[in-house]
């Protein structure tokens, strides 16, 4: 996105299971009114380096957080209306939750939280020291030392390997496997799955189907933006173009060409890069 610099580093060895991300940005100039926050495979944490960060869901207030960490969710949240310009982003897997977080991911899902609320103490210190620190390098060490100390004191309970699983038999399908199926490959009931799926993630394991096809979706436009509608969806398992837009306007609340001329403005402005083919005529919810 113009005017948008990222900076980021691989996490300390130790933590690689569970951030596969780290990342710092910064605006040049004021940030989006908008940016729409997709659901994807991973929770995720901000600490703003400046003022606090303005989030709502689709029709909701808007909660302002010097840091936060979100859950799995299955519709876009709403970023922006503030002036943060500045930030830390991790990236976390589901079983980040109880590493180093110390709670299933299904007590996030769908929400967003102050980190204080889950952290207490050391994440409002966490704040404050990286809006001292002197540079990205300096930041991400100070972020990565909480994480560590998490992970040693933390005493997560036991999760059932068959929900790992299955999670990452959904992740590395990309969502293109059905309920029945998966609850056949980890031998249970499709009934009992979905009841522990749900409990131990707070997503049905149909509906974070749903989100990692989206994922690989909008992952494949970034990479390859002149790929016309009509292919993604093939390629993606969508009956047709008018199934992935509907589920474009579902997810995201906006058609595929309203998102690419948001998140890929540069693209979308380019006349060198052919206009995505037609969407359907489906309406917003």
């Amino acid at each position: 996105m113009a005017g948008l610099g990222h900076h980021t580093r691989a996490a300390h060895p130790a933590l690689r299971p569970f951030v596969p991300d780290i990342s710092g940005y910064a605006y040049a100039g004021d940030p989006p009114a908008l940016h729409r926050g997709l659901p994807s495979r991973h929770l995720t944490l901000v600490v703003t380096l400046d003022e606090p960060l303005g989030v709502a869901w689709p029709g909701g207030p808007v909660d302002k957080y010097d840091a936060l960490v979100g859950g799995l969710h299955s519709r876009a949240v709403h970023i922006g209306q503030t002036p943060s310009r500045a930030g830390v982003q991790v990236s976390l897997t589901p079983p980040a939750a109880r590493a180093l977080l110390g709670l299933p991911p299904g007590a996030l899902a769908s929400t967003v939280v102050g980190l204080d609320e889950v952290l207490g103490r050391p994440a409002r210190e966490l704040t404050e020291q990286l809006r001292e620190a002197p540079s990205w390098g300096r930041r991400f060490d100070l972020l990565e030392a909480l994480l560590l100390r998490q992970l040693d004191g933390s005493r997560p309970g036991a999760v059932r390997p068959e929900l790992g699983r299955a999670w990452q038999r959904l992740c590395g399908a990309s969502g293109s496997i059905g309920v029945q199926e998966l609850a056949t490959e980890v031998g249970w009931s499709r009934r009992h799955l979905t009841d522990r799926f749900t409990s131990e993630f707070g997503l049905p394991p149909k509906v974070a189907a749903r989100v990692l096809r989206f994922e690989r979706v909008t992952g494949q436009l970034r990479r390859q933006p002149r790929i016309r509608l009509a292919e993604l969806s093939a390629a993606a398992g969508y009956a047709d173009q008018a199934h992935l837009t509907r589920e474009f306007r579902a997810i995201a609340g906006c058609s595929p060409r309203q998102w690419i001329r948001e998140e890929l403005p540069d693209l979308s402005g380019n006349p060198q890069v052919p206009a995505i083919a037609p969407a359907s005529s489906a309406r917003s919810h």
